[in-house]
């Protein structure tokens, strides 16, 4: 019953406050902008789902518009994974680099990638290279930094006890640089999610001409209200998505960790 009943406590307030849209903007607060929460959930299913097999039931809007969305946040985000993951191990455990380059990094981190994006426009143009750029410089810096310091944090004691067993430097990595630092990186990795799709609608919102932030303007333009809200509705399930997608995979990969931890409490 009570496995039953927990995730109660967190829809209940979710669906009092879709009840009380609905009759507010039926009744006291009626708007054009703010359609009632049911339009919307009619529009939601009349513009991204179709009762087609033969395209799993995805309408054409959804594959015009999602599935580029999709594709750049796909590639921004591996690209800065890898970089970043390598990159922040690297200057870990290469102690002078990472001296050498740390104030680099910080001056990048502290410049908001959505003010690149005029100079990004120009250098590539409106493609899929400019949204993928600014999606994988915006995802960079926090999985360079937790991989940094997750080189740099890897206990003392096991670093000595690998010297003394004269592992190689393979062995070295695979068995206790990499395991050392995965937690900080899939922590990172964790957080950019969320940074690729902000940037990933900021930047189909002025340079694009398919993908979810192109639609949001196009519909605030043609003021279709109901459908700018579907899409609004689209962004945040796929969001949650993608966050409960990458808690089950950190749960698998890091099942270890989280099991010394509980240990150790």
């Amino acid at each position: 019953m009570t496995r039953l009943l927990r995730p109660l406590q967190w829809v209940w307030l979710l669906a009092v406050v879709l009840l009380v849209w609905e009759l507010l903007t039926r009744t006291v607060a009626q708007s054009l902008f703010i359609p009632p929460f049911s339009a919307i959930i009619r529009t939601f299913g009349s513009s991204w789902f179709a009762a087609t097999p033969s395209t799993l039931f995805l309408s054409d809007q959804f594959r015009e518009h999602v599935l580029p969305s999709l594709g750049r946040i796909a590639a921004g985000y591996a690209i800065a994974t890898v970089i970043g993951s390598c990159g922040g191990v690297l200057l870990g455990v290469w102690r002078p680099a990472g001296a050498f380059f740390n104030p680099l990094i910080r001056l990048g981190m502290s410049i908001p990638v959505t003010a690149l994006l005029p100079l990004a426009i120009v250098v590539f143009g409106i493609t899929n290279s400019m949204n993928i750029f600014l999606i994988a410089l915006g995802c960079l810096w926090p999985i360079l930094i937790n991989a940094y310091d997750g080189a740099r944090g890897i206990d003392g004691t096991m670093a000595l006890t690998a010297r003394s067993m004269q592992l190689s430097r393979r062995r070295y990595f695979l068995n206790v640089l990499l395991p050392g630092a995965s937690p900080s990186i899939v922590a990172g990795m964790r957080v950019s999610v969320g940074t690729a799709m902000v940037l990933m609608v900021v930047s189909e919102l002025y340079a694009a001409t398919t993908g979810l932030g192109y639609y949001l303007t196009q519909q605030q333009r043609l003021f279709r209200f109901p459908e700018l809200w579907s899409a609004i509705l689209l962004i945040a399930l796929i969001g949650i998505l993608a966050n409960a997608a990458f808690a089950l995979l950190e749960r698998s990969a890091l099942r270890w960790h989280h099991t010394s931890r509980g240990d150790a409490r």
